[in-house]
């Protein structure tokens, strides 16, 4: 059953996004190195198996696998030639298991960073990225996703490149940043300035937020700090949180989330005004399941606090904002 990520906000109060793609394909025996996007052709049994795994566990949005289907990125694997084609494959795969579901699943066309850094510090211009990021969007299109779901983005410039693409391609776009370093994504964006950066565009977002970066509890803060800025833009706001904090048992890493952590920081995640939660690093189909069941049974709770997140979920990774702070960003009021 097809529908807009639009439709579904205007009918649902909460939606579930999926969990993990990367860390889910480690356990089935992904190689590291191996570009997950190789999976569309070598082993698409199990790239659809785990859509359909989150959608039994819940999910009312699946995201293809194409984060790093980018010419860029593919580049590192001489198969950049190949762009349009594995966007194209992921998103019919994704929409061959939403169309089979009785229930509305809005099909998301990933789509990651280029890896690259923009003038002056590196090469890439905002021309040679847009051009890069309509030709992986155009695949996602023609391949039949709902919506265009950019990111673990970290830098302005490319938040704003891959959301111009999306414009240029007629596809309706989502925006998520990486707040994993200080409280900032790792170019100095904030999460109370994320509504800023598409104001020169001529089409908003659908909704706006962050996903992975640390740990559950330091997305919460960030959702709190957005909140502040986003009930002014109305964009609703998406929490992709990590599973807990990455830690090595071996040569592996392995995430400290529990299903029962993942649920509170779902319902946490909810009280503090988010409207699309998921997970994300580590977030296999159990724990999405979990927070499902705590989505559809929990009751409105009190707006979290630093102290409460804290407690409930664990300790922060980032150093929490304090009014104090000279470098913090004044929220404009509208």
């Amino acid at each position: 059953m097809r529908t807009s990520l639009s439709d579904l906000l205007a009918t649902k109060k909460i939606i579930l996004a999926d969990g993990a793609t990367g860390t889910n394909y480690f356990e089935l025996g992904l190689s590291s190195g191996e570009p997950p996007e190789f999976w569309l052709d070598s082993h698409p049994d199990r790239v659809a198996g785990l859509h359909q795994q989150f959608v039994d566990a819940g999910a009312d949005i699946i995201l293809t696998n194409s984060f790093g289907c980018n010419s860029h990125r593919l580049k590192l694997h001489n198969a950049q030639a190949r762009t349009y084609e594995l966007a194209k494959r992921a998103a019919e795969i994704a929409r061959g298991v939403a169309d089979s579901c009785s229930r509305p699943v809005v099909v998301a066309g990933s789509v990651g960073p280029t890896g690259e850094l923009f003038e002056p510090l590196g090469a890439l211009t905002h021309e040679i990225a847009v051009a890069s990021f309509e030709e992986q969007i155009r695949g996602l299109k023609d391949g039949g996703a709902d919506v265009v779901w950019i990111e673990t983005m970290s830098a302005i410039e490319e938040v704003q490149a891959a959301a111009q693409a999306a414009i240029n391609i007629s596809m309706p776009y989502t925006a998520t940043c990486s707040f994993d370093t200080a409280g900032r994504t790792m170019m100095g964006l904030k999460p109370d300035g994320m509504a800023e950066v598409f104001a020169g565009l001529a089409v908003a977002p659908v909704a706006m937020g962050a996903n992975c970066g640390v740990g559950a509890s330091d997305i919460l803060v960030t959702a709190l700090e957005m909140g502040a800025t986003a009930s002014h833009s109305h964009l609703p706001i998406i929490t992709k949180g990590n599973c807990g904090i990455p830690r090595f048992e071996g040569v592996e890493i392995k995430y400290s989330g529990t299903p029962e952590l993942m649920a509170r920081y779902a319902t946490m995640a909810v009280d503090a005004g988010v409207r699309i939660v998921g997970g994300c690093c580590g977030t296999s189909p159990e724990h999405l399941a979990a927070m499902r069941v705590a989505i559809d049974s929990r009751v409105d709770g009190p707006r979290p606090t630093i102290d409460t997140i804290i407690a409930e979920i664990g300790p922060l990774t980032n150093k929490p904002p304090t009014d104090n702070d000279p470098n913090r960003r004044k929220s404009r009021r509208g």
